[in-house]
C-alpha cells in the first residue's frame, strides 16, 4: 500500500483508519514524546479548550505522557488550567512531562484514587475529564461512573477509543463505545453530542459526552 493520498483515493475507510491507527500507536509524538493520539481529535479538544477554558483536566491514562504535554501546553497558551493525570504506571513518563508546573502525576488505578484527585479541586472549578485507560468495557464504566460527579452541567466527559471494533478491529471487545451506550442509558442527565465528530475521522466515535444543563 502506498502512503501518498493520491494514490489511494479508493481506499476503503476501515483500511485507512487501520492505516492511520497504526501510525498514531507506533511513531506518533507531541514535542518528541510518544502521544498515541489521533491529530484530528487532538484539534477539537484546543477548541473545546479555548471555548470552555476549564480550570482542571483530569487525563485517565498517561501512557508516556505525550497527550498529558500538549494539554498542558495549550493551558499554557490560555493562560489558565492545569492537568492532573493518573495512570497506574507512571515510569515511562519523561521529566519532560513530569517537570511542567501545570502538571500534577497521580499513579495507580484511577478509581482507587478518586479521593486524592478529589482533594485537589475546589467546589467551584469547572473540570474536563478524558478517559483513555485500559478500554475494557467494565473499566470505562466505572471510570465513568467514578469521575462523571465533576461534570457540571454544560461541562463535558470525553471517553476515548470508542472506536474498538468500531471501526478498527483492535482492542477490548466489548469495550468503550458499548461502556458509553450503558452509561447514557443509566444517566439521563448526560447526552451524546455527536457534533463534536465535525472532522468525521474520530478515534472517539459517541465520546463526547455532554452533562444537560
Amino acid at each position: 500500500m502506498s502512503k501518498y493520498l493520491e494514490e489511494n483515493l479508493d481506499m476503503p475507510l476501515r483500511e485507512a483508519l487501520m492505516a492511520m491507527q497504526i501510525r498514531i500507536v507506533r511513531t506518533t509524538t507531541y514535542f518528541g514524546v510518544k502521544a498515541s493520539k489521533n491529530p484530528l481529535d487532538y484539534w477539537i479538544y484546543q477548541e473545546m479548550l479555548y471555548e470552555f477554558k476549564p480550570d482542571v483536566i483530569i487525563e485517565v491514562g498517561t501512557n508516556f505522557g505525550g497527550s498529558t504535554l500538549a494539554l498542558a501546553h495549550i493551558c499554557d497558551l490560555l493562560n489558565k488550567g492545569r492537568v492532573i493525570g493518573l495512570d497506574i504506571d507512571q515510569e515511562k513518563i519523561p521529566d519532560q512531562v513530569r517537570d511542567h508546573p501545570r502538571i500534577t502525576l497521580i499513579e495507580g488505578d484511577a478509581c482507587d484514587s478518586f479521593d486524592q484527585v478529589k482533594s485537589l479541586i475546589s467546589d467551584e472549578e469547572r473540570v474536563l475529564v478524558i478517559e483513555d485507560s485500559s478500554h475494557t468495557y467494565e473499566n470505562t464504566l466505572k471510570v465513568l461512573n467514578t469521575y462523571s460527579s465533576f461534570t457540571k452541567p454544560g461541562e463535558y466527559f470525553i471517553v476515548e477509543d470508542s472506536i474498538c471494533h468500531h471501526g478498527v478491529k483492535v482492542g477490548p471487545k466489548p469495550g468503550p463505545y458499548e461502556a458509553i451506550e450503558t452509561f447514557i442509558a443509566e444517566n439521563p442527565d448526560f447526552e451524546i453530542d455527536r457534533d463534536r465528530e465535525s472532522f468525521l475521522i474520530t478515534w472517539n466515535p459517541k465520546g463526547f459526552l455532554r452533562r444537560k444543563t
